[in-house]
């Protein structure tokens, strides 16, 4: 890594960055037409819209900017601010809420194209900046193209998608994306998005009646996906594969798997390719980041959970910059044992990204 303008690096590696483009137009810019004209602008994420902000206020360019839209200033107030090593940028293309394949191919092909040419080719001298290749997966076909197409890259690090989805990711139309990210040696990383918007189902009986019922609610996607990756056996198949979940939460994760391990127990030969324990899976295939980090309010409650989900080994530091949500690497943890913190704040995301 190149000398960097901050004084001091804390061995910090923040595997949730959102960087924003500053106007729609320049995503539109890497579009040739009849998409071009198209393209109107992301829009709403979804159905359901925070009530109050859904950016840190003082996040705001200082020219009055988007927030995350300027890399100099995210710099300033994320990176060097806390001496962070590295951010892993996660755009929000929200490419799977298209019906069109075709359309969400190209939606996901231009935020890749100005996600190189804004933050990872420029304003990244130091190389602390690393990129996650959105890809549509709509198309599963043309999504491995669109992996292939990055996969020289160096700053490239990860594959990501929405997590809404029109059926469980374990299933078999979605290989054609594991095997390109195995191929090519990227983790596979899902995030929250897209839920009942589009073409794609949503994870509760219904649809939720406001904001905090289903931004409570996002990490049953990620249940429901990471229970069918396991019983369809992707690991197995992708033997390579590793799967990153992001910005949905982690506490959940030890009852489930107990239950997943019951269920297994007994209904193994339902699943005869599920060859080990379903929470074996977990330590050699899966990384779980930590924003929006549940805070009980005893704190020692936290600390017993990052036991059980055996946090040491899978557990990675996430801030979800600049949203509201935010999780400052020196505030939201209780006070970690040594060992631990270098593990989930550096040591895990550094092995994941062969980082330095």
């Amino acid at each position: 890594m190149k000398k960097s303008n901050v004084k001091k690096l804390n061995d910090i590696i923040d595997c949730d960055v959102h960087p924003h483009p500053s106007d729609y137009n320049v995503i539109k810019s890497y579009m040739s037409e009849p998409w071009r004209s198209r393209f109107n602008g992301n829009g709403k994420r979804g159905i359901y819209d925070n009530p109050i902000h859904v950016n840190r206020l003082d996040s705001v360019t200082p020219h009055g900017g988007y927030p995350c839209s300027d890399p100099s200033y995210m710099r300033e107030q994320l990176l060097d601010e806390y001496g962070i090593n590295y951010a892993i940028l996660l755009p929000r293309a929200f490419a799977t809420k298209y019906p069109s394949p075709d359309f969400a191919t190209v939606v996901a092909s231009a935020f890749n194209d100005w996600l190189a040419d804004v933050w990872l080719d420029n304003n990244n001298e130091d190389g602390r900046c690393k990129g996650s290749i959105t890809v549509a997966h709509q198309d599963p076909q043309a999504a491995a193209k669109e992996i292939d197409r990055w996969a020289g890259h160096p700053h490239m690090v990860q594959v990501m998608m929405d997590s809404g989805a029109r059926a469980p990711f374990g299933q078999r139309q979605y290989y054609p994306i594991y095997e390109a990210c195995e191929r090519n040696g990227f983790p596979i990383a899902l995030h929250p998005g897209t839920e009942g918007v589009g073409p794609n189902e949503i994870m509760t009986p219904g649809y939720p009646t406001t904001y905090i019922e289903w931004h409570t609610g996002l990490m049953l996607s990620f249940q429901a996906h990471l229970i069918s990756f396991i019983t369809e056996g992707v690991f197995e198949r992708f033997p390579g594969l590793k799967l990153v979940l992001v910005e949905g939460g982690s506490a959940w994760l030890p009852p489930l798997l107990w239950r997943l391990d019951a269920e297994w127990k007994p209904l193994r030969e339902e699943v005869p390719w599920v060859k080990k324990r379903p929470s074996e899976y977990i330590l050699e295939h899966v990384r779980i980041t930590s924003q929006p980090l549940e805070n009980p309010d005893n704190r020692e409650h936290l600390l017993q959970m990052f036991e059980m989900m055996d946090a040491k080994n899978i557990l990675m530091f996430s801030s979800d910059y600049p949203h509201w949500d935010f999780d400052s690497p020196t505030r939201s943890f209780p006070k970690l044992p040594e060992e631990l913190k270098k593990r989930i704040f550096f040591e895990n995301a550094r092995a994941l990204y062969n980082l330095d």
